[in-house]
Order: structure tokens, then sequence, then C-alpha cells
């Protein structure tokens, strides 16, 4: 029994410590440029393995309403994931928002005003 208990425990501790190194991106940089129409998103998401460990998901909203859904399968580097994409129907007081998804734990949103 003893024996039993010591391998859930170790079992745990082994998954826990896994989740540990999973985080949510730090953050993200939204520009849009209105006369090219041009989203543009740097995703800062520091890890030791962008082919594992990644932004694997990227959701973009318009007024709330989701307009983008790109899935990744690897992160440009260490460091952030850059995307960029056509949204033509955007005008001025219109919200646009990102949000990224790491491939193990994690999600951050960010918003801005078109100007």
């Amino acid at each position: 029994m003893k024996k039993k208990m010591l391998f859930i425990i170790l079992f745990v501790c082994f998954i826990l410590s896994s989740v540990a190194y999973a985080h949510p991106p730090q953050s993200i940089q939204i520009v849009y440029d209105p006369s090219t129409k041009i989203l543009t998103a740097i995703i800062e998401h520091n890890t030791n393995n962008p082919l594992k460990h990644y932004i694997s998901k990227v959701d973009v909203r318009l007024n709330d309403n989701g307009i983008i859904s790109q899935y990744i399968s690897r992160q440009d580097n260490e460091n952030l994931q850059r995307v960029s994409y056509y949204v033509p129907d955007a005008k001025t007081g219109d919200r646009l928002s990102v949000e990224g998804e790491c491939s193990i734990s994690g999600e951050l949103k960010r918003e801005i005003t078109v100007q």
C-alpha cells in the first residue's frame, strides 16, 4: 500500500511540475493601420522549445464578433509570435481584440480602439 501511495504522489508531482512550466502569453501589442487595413499583433510568450510550447491559436474579434481564428503549429521563435491580418471592415471607434492561446496552458486577450 505504501508503494502504491508513493507512486501516486510522485505521479501527481510530475504532472504538476510539467504544468508549472506552462504559462499564458506575457503581453500582446496590437497595431491597426487604417490606410492598409492591416492588423498586426506581437504576442510575447517566452519558451525554451517553440516546437512544443508555443502560441497555438490566435482569435481576432471586431466589436465582440469573431472574425478570424488561426491555429498555429509552432511559434516564430523563443520570445514571440507575430501575426498580421487584413481587416477591411474596421472603422474609427470600432474595437479590435486579439487573444493568444498557449499550446499547454493559458491565454491572454488585449483590445484596442480603432483611431
